[in-house]
């Protein structure tokens, strides 16, 4: 007779991706030959370049995923994600309360690998109130912990201050990641509530590599809900899951964008077409990408809007035009597709500071 697996539950918010949230929570627990129960509290549309919507589900829709899924299957492991309103957290906490799990491993998510926001204050609190006082460990980026204890962590004793602050929460265990103090220089901090030493643990990836890594910290949880789930020790299971993740790295290195090969497409495109055209749109659809996209690529590279690129260069063509040639401030103006001389002179001003002619007579005493 085949053994029956108990299964476990994740509650986390949805990543298109795949590389994060509860796809990739299915993902490593299947993979680790777990049987997965799941519910939603959030839906994303992001991308590579990070999270352009949220919509965050009703905490009666959440609550009701949950208890259809443990009055029917108990699960013994529950992982816990992103959660981004405080009624949700609370009616989670009162779910899990009521269903006793013997098991909670949570991944707060208050800040994305993108260095985003992803909680309000109200919530993190809500979270300290009702939620960590339940949870069998709390695994946190440098960031979230130093968020949620209101402790900046740049020494040792920092450190150990965050790891008491989170554990007097009520919470078993804590697993600080990413938190690169002198003298230990370590990445991953486990401590238990029954003991006081800390352990240190040898950083898995490169000084600043890895645990920023878009998804590291849900695979990880998710690793250690599944090694607990099959018997291991809190601290056993992490280590399990610390060599597990430490096997993918090699052949996993997260999801590539076309990023960088758009925005060069891109500024192709501008050299090709800037005497017709100055529409970002235009640009977008010979790109076959939502000017939105486009604007998140360029602001990621550059740090500009597509539109002020593109004014850019046809400004500095302008430049050159001006400085170099005996064409009337009209001839230019037909020439780059300007209504008329006055259409150029507001658009060059606007962005050089000084009138074509007065750039050009600029340029000429310059040149004396």
């Amino acid at each position: 007779m085949e053994q029956q697996v108990t299964p476990i539950l994740t509650i986390n918010g949805s990543d298109g991706t795949g590389g994060a949230g509860i796809q990739a929570d299915i993902k490593t627990i299947s993979a680790l030959g777990g049987r997965v129960l799941s519910a939603i509290t959030s839906i994303t549309a992001q991308n590579t370049l990070g999270i352009q919507e949220f919509f965050d589900l009703p905490a009666t829709t959440v609550e009701g995923q949950i208890e259809a899924i443990v009055n029917d299957m108990q699960p013994a492991v529950v992982k816990v994600g992103m959660i981004r309103r405080a009624d949700t957290v609370a009616q989670i906490a009162r779910l899990l309360k009521q269903h006793k799990p013997k098991h909670i491993i949570y991944d707060p998510v208050i800040v994305s690998s993108q260095g985003e926001m992803l909680m309000a204050q109200e919530v993190v609190d809500e979270v300290r109130h009702s939620l960590l006082p339940l949870c069998s460990l709390v695994l946190m980026k440098r960031a979230d912990a130093e968020l949620l204890t209101h402790t900046a962590i740049n020494t040792a004793a920092d450190l150990n201050r965050a790891v008491k602050s989170v554990l007097a929460e009520g919470c078993k265990a804590v697993l600080l990641q990413g938190s690169h103090t002198p003298p230990q220089n370590v990445a991953d901090v486990f401590a238990m509530s029954n003991d006081g030493e800390p352990t240190f643990l040898p950083s898995l990836f490169g000084e600043g590599e890895g645990n920023t890594r878009h998804g590291l910290s849900g695979s990880m949880s998710a690793a250690i809900a599944t090694f607990v789930n099959g018997g291991n020790t809190l601290f056993e299971a992490v280590v399990n899951a610390r060599n597990y993740i430490a096997q993918l790295q090699p052949q996993h290195t997260g999801i590539i964008g076309r990023s960088g090969e758009l925005f060069n497409e891109f500024s192709h495109d501008i050299t090709q077409h800037h005497r017709t055209n100055s529409d970002v749109k235009f640009y977008a659809d010979k790109l076959n990408v939502s000017a939105r996209y486009l604007a998140q690529v360029t602001r990621r590279i550059t740090g500009k809007a597509p539109k002020a690129i593109i004014d850019e260069y046809i400004t500095r063509e302008i430049e050159q035009q001006l400085a170099f040639t005996q064409k009337t401030v009209q001839e230019i103006a037909y020439a780059y597709g300007f209504r008329s001389q006055a259409h150029l002179a507001k658009f060059f001003k606007n962005i050089n500071g000084l009138a074509p002619s007065e750039y050009r007579k600029e340029i000429h005493l310059n040149k004396q």
